[in-house]
């Protein structure tokens, strides 16, 4: 689910955790009752401050995502078919914004951009 961040990203470590996991969630990777890894052991594996990842949960909490349970740990929510339906929206919306960032600043124009699209996207099928 969640194997590295980017502390280079602009997105806050947090925010890139809660949607790792909101991706999971909406693609059917993290079912209802999945335990999530405790916040010692996420922020271990990331090397990040415990915080970090306790920011996230709650931000995953407060969004109905996750359920976090007094000494027993962090679960996956039940979270209604149409919700994990604009979460994938939502997702694919933030990785071309991303993919848009990166192709700007790499030079890419446009075109190019549809370009590389269109000979990859036949493949990737």
């Amino acid at each position: 689910m969640i194997t590295s961040i980017d502390p280079g990203s602009p997105t806050p470590i947090y925010a890139q955790i809660a949607d790792r996991v909101r991706v999971a969630v909406a693609s059917g990777e993290l079912t209802a009752g999945t335990s999530l890894p405790s916040v010692r052991a996420l922020a271990s594996r990331l090397r990040v401050n415990p915080a970090t990842v306790v920011q996230a949960y709650r931000e995953l909490e407060r969004d109905g995502i996750v359920e976090m349970r007094q000494g027993a740990g962090t679960f996956v929510a039940e979270v209604p078919a149409e919700s994990r339906a604009r979460e994938r929206t939502a997702a694919a919306r933030r990785f071309v914004r991303q993919m848009l960032t990166d192709a700007a600043r790499l030079g890419l124009s446009p075109t190019d951009l549809r370009d590389a699209l269109d000979r990859e996207l036949p493949e990737s099928k």
